[in-house]
């Protein structure tokens, strides 16, 4: 097993216990290891975004043994040298003494800290310390160092003088040529959630889908939303469309658990789940991820819209668990926040069902006495498993499902 790897720290650094080190994405989930001692950073075995094998090292964090703690502003700088050179400057004892940030300099000018003498307390070399040393080295002057003024403010009657305008800069006017793209291919390991994927469809599209697709009119349920939207506010919770869905596709759930089930591999055997842990699909930075929401039927619209902006905040943070990301019954893809109103939604294995949400259009429509009226307008694209899903079947699921939608009132009447 291995896992992606995103680090926050760099070589020389200094870290406390519980501070960040990296970030590791396997396939299921992002989990955020932190550091188990007070020390300096002293080697990284992985480069950023490389696999790192679970049970190999990540880091090697160097402990002062004599104080338990090396702090930022009391730490033993190791120069960039040999192995020889650094055993001989233990043995003598001497000690480099230098900031995170002084320590970084000399890396990028690739200078020996033991090399430069250091001015400041106890020989702490000093920024000003390897720059007066790559002075030397390059011949360069170097400007003295400002020292701080105080500047007495101004008398009202005068005024600062505008500051003198630069010459107007001539600014390149693109030519118009043909676009050569001069760029070379990359190529990149497929890993964490997007191997996830990869597993997932390719088990997903051995199985026989059929679709059925219907429009509802969401105008009452529109005004609904707009009414309860400030009570949830009010509890801080931000109140969208996709609670409702949730709720009604659970409750049409109650009628046709056969879309609540999975078969087995074997298709000698259909399991018929207990609880509605229904699906949202979200499109974030790490790719598609499903997360669910667990046990629908027994929560109200309001404790579904809670977890739902819950599992939204982690998952734009990447920071979703392997709990949120499994045990899935049912799902939900809402496509229309991106764009789109029909689509092809595919399964997600080992459920047998799957919904696509299209946008919210206002269109013309007729009402009961021929009179035109603008109605809220929302498609919905169904896939089912045709091996013990039917058309029949999936279409009168589709039509209780609707029916609560454009009529939430009736929802109180099955609700528990």
């Amino acid at each position: 097993m291995f896992v992606k790897c995103r680090r926050y720290i760099k070589e020389g650094d200094s870290v406390s216990q519980f501070d960040s080190i990296c970030e590791v994405q396997s396939d299921k989930a992002s989990v955020t290891i932190t550091s188990r001692y007070d020390g300096i950073i002293r080697k990284l075995h992985y480069n950023l975004d490389e696999i790192a094998y679970v049970g190999k090292p990540l880091v090697d964090i160097e402990i002062d043994a004599s104080k338990g703690v090396a702090s930022e502003e009391d730490v033993v700088e190791t120069p960039p040298m040999s192995h020889e050179e650094h055993t001989h400057q233990e043995i003598k004892g001497h000690k480099t003494l230098a900031t995170p940030a002084v320590r970084r300099l000399a890396m990028e000018n690739n200078i020996k800290l033991s090399e430069v003498v250091g001015t400041g307390k106890d020989n702490r070399i000093l920024k000003e310390d390897i720059l007066n040393y790559l002075a030397k080295q390059t011949g360069a002057i170097l400007p003295p160092s400002p020292k701080a003024e105080i500047i007495p403010p101004l008398p009202k009657s005068e005024t600062v003088p505008a500051a003198p305008k630069d010459k107007a800069r001539k600014i390149p006017v693109p030519v118009s040529r043909p676009i050569v793209f001069s760029g070379k291919d990359k190529t990149e390991p497929v890993t964490g959630f997007q191997k996830a994927m990869v597993k997932t469809m390719s088990a997903a599209l051995k199985i026989p889908h059929f679709g059925y697709c219907d429009e509802i009119d969401l105008t009452q349920l529109v005004q609904l939303r707009e009414e309860l939207k400030p009570l949830a506010q009010i509890r801080g919770v931000k109140l969208s469309f996709m609670p409702f869905f949730i709720k009604a596709a659970s409750l049409g759930l109650l009628q046709y658990p056969i879309l609540n089930a999975s078969l087995d591999e074997s298709c000698q055997n259909v399991t018929y789940k207990a609880s509605h842990n229904i699906g949202v699909a979200m499109d974030t930075e790490q790719g598609l991820i499903v997360p669910n929401v667990k046990n629908v039927q027994v929560c109200s619209v309001f404790e579904i819209a809670s977890e739902l902006n819950r599992l939204q905040s982690l998952g734009s943070a990447g920071q979703l668990g392997t709990n949120d990301l499994t045990g899935g019954t049912f799902t939900l893809s809402n496509i229309g926040t991106i764009g789109g109103t029909y689509t092809k939604p595919v399964i997600l294995p080992p459920e047998v069902a799957i919904g696509a949400l299209g946008k919210i259009q206002v269109l013309p429509r007729f009402n009961g006495k021929g009179e035109v009226f603008k109605a809220q307008i929302m498609n919905v694209s169904w896939s089912a498993d045709h091996r013990i899903i039917d058309g029949a079947t999936m279409a009168r699921f589709s039509n209780l499902w609707k029916s609560y939608l454009e009529n939430p009132a009736s929802m109180l009447l099955d609700l528990k």
